[in-house]
């Protein structure tokens, strides 16, 4: 099965503009941008044909290219990641069998989240889109409320049925647990932010308008519910490892921390 990984990335971002260029710290005390470190994560997922950045900006084309990076330029009428990697698919004339949005805010995916999906992917034909999902431990719960109580959209949580099938996904923490009995395990899965698609279940997408649910919470994952398709979750296991994505700059200190962990 062919796998190409596409990493989209843009500019304008509303709660963090130019997000794909922040320098974070390594452990060295030396600095990568966002992109480079996700372009690099991707570079250690096994099994996989190309990995290409696909964006609308020239700032961030020259940064990729300078790493060396594959770039394909889109649209800057796509509206979330999903769309552009459709719109890079197209315009690329890439032929693949699936399909993989490593998104440019997440340098802590580790590689394995990443082959786990491709293999569900490979062991279910029927399957048109996938993602994984981590269960939560104390400290990503912590972040997630402590976010919330902040008045900060941070981290997406998912809830599935018993054939792994995405109910709903949120920015809100779901389910809710009484703050005064935390279960153990917690029963809270942090969605992590990556998809496998078939190529047709891309097509389909940008054939769809825009849900009222994918509006009001802003998550792009929605418009496949909100028309029937269903979204396999994979969960996936932290193997030890932290991981936090890039959503508001106060996200910076909890990834750099993370780093110092690698």
């Amino acid at each position: 099965m062919k796998s190409v990984i596409l990493i989209p990335a843009r500019y304008a971002s509303t709660r963090y503009p130019g997000k794909p260029l922040a320098e974070l710290t390594l452990p060295d005390g030396t600095n990568k941008s966002l992109i480079r470190l996700s372009w690099e994560a991707a570079q250690q997922v096994r099994g996989v044909d190309a990995v290409y950045v696909a964006t609308d900006d020239d700032r961030i084309a020259d940064a990729a290219r300078a790493f060396g990076a594959e770039v394909i330029m889109t649209s800057s009428d796509c509206r979330n990641g999903t769309e552009r990697c459709a719109d890079a698919l197209e315009k690329a004339g890439i032929e693949t069998d699936l399909v993989v949005n490593l998104q440019g805010d997440a340098p802590l995916t580790p590689p394995w989240f990443l082959e786990d999906l491709i293999a569900a992917m490979a062991q279910d034909d029927t399957a048109q889109v996938a993602t994984p999902v981590l269960r939560c431990d104390a400290t990503t719960y912590g972040h997630f409320i402590e976010d919330r109580r902040a008045g900060r959209v941070g981290g997406t949580t998912a809830v599935f049925g018993a054939q792994g099938h995405a109910l709903y996904f949120s920015k809100e923490v779901i389910p809710y647990i009484n703050p005064g009995a935390l279960p153990d395990p917690i029963p809270v899965f942090h969605h992590v932010g990556v998809y496998a698609y078939r190529p047709a279940a891309l097509r389909d997408y940008m054939g769809w308008a825009s849900g009222p649910l994918e509006v009001l919470e802003g998550l792009e994952q929605l418009r496949f519910l909100e028309n029937g398709v269903p979204v396999a979750c994979v969960e996936v296991k932290g193997r030890g490892r932290v991981f936090w994505e890039l959503n508001n700059p106060e996200d910076v200190v909890r990834i750099n921390a993370a780093l110092k962990e690698l």
